[in-house]
């Protein structure tokens, strides 16, 4: 202060006490204050460290339980005295092997990918929390609806202390088995409008987003682009297109319709059934087509397989 600078403030560490608390994952821990630094707790322009204020934060919330990084060991045991002299009993604390990414340390931002751009990409929240409350345990991540049934589920003994790794496809994929379960009722708000019901229940199980459903309007009510097809699978959809004409529509119209070119053109597999899903839906896979042609309709079917067999 003689020299005109602003002190910075610490924390004195009580030197005659121990450290020591059961950690909810890395069991016993034990610290010599005499071996740590009193920490700084204000910087020399007055601003804060987020030592004690947290500390402060948790007492004043009721904080029961720290949860964090292996790598804030010391840290906690140094705001464990801040708690005994502010008169607190410290919270239970638990410490967890640090994520990894598949290219090493996990920072905030999924290599090129931001949390903000994964959520506007369409995963569920729980999709992601799912997989945060299992990760780094001895049990295999499962999709969870609410975070009451991740609750009910979470035990800190299953946790290990190898470091953890952590990737977006499992999110994924999780996303995905979410996603085959959720009723219209849950999704109804975020479908366009005009689809049904009947729309959701059967495209759900090809989806692995909520978003992608809006991709196969067209296919169901709509229009698509005829696809390109070589001259031997023209001929298949125009004679299909004729075939379909005759079709009685409320008789298994697909089973009827495969059935009967495969004995007028001697095709079979997928040469028969993938030139016909292409040209009716514009898409390589999908739904069972038997439920698909049904929902299409016989007059959108037709046109789709005419203007494909012209393309």
């Amino acid at each position: 202060m003689p020299e005109g600078r602003a002190p910075h403030w610490r924390f004195r560490l009580d030197h005659d006490r121990p450290i020591a608390w059961t950690d909810l994952i890395r069991a016993e821990q034990h610290f010599d204050p005499k071996l740590l630094s009193d920490p700084v707790i204000r910087r020399e322009d007055g601003s804060w460290l987020y030592l004690l204020p947290s500390v402060i934060d948790d007492i004043d919330i009721g904080i029961t339980h720290i949860v964090r990084g292996e790598d804030h060991v010391s840290n906690s045991a140094i705001q464990i005295q801040m708690f005994e002299a502010l008169g607190a009993a410290a919270p239970e604390f638990a410490h967890e092997a640090l994520l990894v990414a598949a290219e090493g340390k996990l920072s905030k931002r999924l290599g090129a990918i931001g949390v903000d751009e994964v959520r506007d990409g369409g995963l569920e929240p729980m999709a992601l929390l799912s997989v945060l409350a299992r990760i780094g345990t001895s049990r295999p991540v499962e999709p969870a609806h609410s975070l009451e049934e991740l609750a009910r589920d979470f035990d800190f003994a299953t946790f290990g202390r190898a470091p953890a790794q952590f990737e977006l496809h499992e999110v994924e994929l999780v996303n995905a088995r979410l996603v085959h379960g959720m009723s219209f009722a849950e999704v109804r708000d975020r479908l366009p409008e005009g689809a049904t019901q009947q729309d959701w229940e059967l495209i759900r199980p090809n989806l692995t987003r909520v978003t992608d459903f809006a991709a196969w309007m067209p296919v169901l009510q709509g229009e698509i682009e005829p696809p390109e097809l070589s001259h031997e699978e023209r001929q298949l959809v125009r004679e299909g297109a004729s075939t379909a004409e005759h079709l009685d529509w409320s008789d298994e119209p697909w089973r009827l319709l495969t059935t009967q070119l495969k004995d007028s053109t001697g095709r079979k597999g997928r040469d028969l059934f993938h030139p016909l899903r292409l040209a009716i839906t514009g898409r390589d896979s999908g739904p069972e087509m038997a439920a698909l042609i049904q929902r299409i309709g016989k007059e959108r079917v037709i046109q789709r397989l005419s203007a494909a067999a012209k393309r």
